[in-house]
């Protein structure tokens, strides 16, 4: 049976300080992009009791078809006055909402009255249709990335990050990233101890930090059933070792040539081009986690020479590890 969500007023556990969050939903949303914040923002009001009332909302009142054929029940779209916070599902329905008048007219009227202005996943359409992301950084799920800078060249897309906030308005990526970004939410507005509880309870890490990578260069590269997936989680634990040709063929016990040969027909790269996908994946991770000096990270890695590391950075990522780690230092102040 269709259910509703969130507190009544009359209830009274119901705060003054509640925040009401109206979740936009619309023919083939993604279950998940709903769903997953929804989770987070619920075990939230567990410890503070309240604090949010969460409102599913559609252009019409009823049941409302996800991607999946699963339904819920959505309400009309509430006056963005009573609203604390706008999050706007993605979904294969994107395709066609992101055009449709009236659900652009309520985004742009909401944008001006509410606190916050959130996109889950390819919901960065709706925003982006609403020229609410103009000139301003932002970013979708990864598949999308190519379609959508087309669609709106005017916007700052940065595709592999987890999620970014820009002023009042937050973007994230991939389904699963917006529980990441409604933990930032809830961090934002109860402090880290309530997100962290809520992530416990969820059991998902607390929290993929905003400027993490979307993308896994292991898991691009391997294949379910392919005869290097274990090859590549070895060298991955051996980065710091030179990892040639040589060394891989002998882990695979194959000859060099024979290896070079199966191993670029498989993955679709070379064995030395793989190694660097890798130690430019934990290199990133571990100057975005600011622990470790540039230095060590580059000896960790297998760079060894900073400078050789910084030329790898410049060459995949437009821009030297210096640049990345402010930008990630600039994230988590925000």
């Amino acid at each position: 049976m269709p259910f509703t969500l969130g507190l009544k007023r009359h209830d009274p556990t119901f705060s003054a300080m509640t925040r009401t969050l109206g979740i936009l939903i619309f023919p083939d949303f993604q279950l998940i992009d709903a769903a997953g914040p929804i989770a987070a923002f619920e075990i939230a009001n567990r410890w503070e009791k309240g604090r949010y009332d969460i409102r599913l909302m559609a252009l019409k009142a009823g049941q409302i078809k996800s991607s999946s054929g699963v339904r819920l029940m959505a309400e009309k779209l509430l006056d963005p006055a009573k609203l604390d916070t706008l999050i706007v599902a993605g979904g294969p329905g994107v395709d066609t909402m992101h055009t449709d008048a009236k659900i652009i007219s309520y985004v742009l009227k909401a944008s001006r009255r509410v606190r916050r202005v959130v996109s889950i996943c390819s919901g960065a359409y709706i925003l982006a249709a609403a020229k609410l992301l103009d000139r301003r950084r932002a970013t979708t799920h990864w598949h999308r990335s190519v379609d959508f800078t087309k669609r709106f060249p005017d916007v700052q897309l940065e595709p592999d990050r987890i999620f970014i906030k820009e002023g009042k308005i937050w973007t994230s990526a991939g389904c699963t990233a917006g529980i990441d970004l409604a933990l930032a939410l809830i961090a934002d507005d109860l402090g880290e101890a309530a997100a962290r509880k809520a992530a416990q309870r969820l059991v998902v890490y607390h929290r993929r930090p905003g400027g993490q990578s979307q993308f896994s260069a292991l898991l691009d590269m391997q294949h379910a059933d392919g005869r290097f997936s274990g090859l590549l989680t070895w060298a991955k634990e051996r980065l710091s070792e030179p990892l040639t040709v040589e060394q891989l063929a002998e882990a695979a016990r194959m000859s060099p040539r024979q290896f070079a040969r199966a191993f670029t027909a498989e993955t679709g790269v070379t064995p030395a081009k793989a190694v660097e996908r890798l130690r430019l994946e934990v290199a990133r991770e571990r100057i975005e986690a600011d622990v470790e000096s540039l230095d060590q990270i580059a000896l960790m890695t297998g760079f060894n020479d900073p400078e050789r590391m910084r030329r790898a950075f410049l060459r995949n990522f437009g821009e030297p590890p210096q640049g990345i780690r402010r930008k990630a230092k600039k994230t988590a102040a925000l």
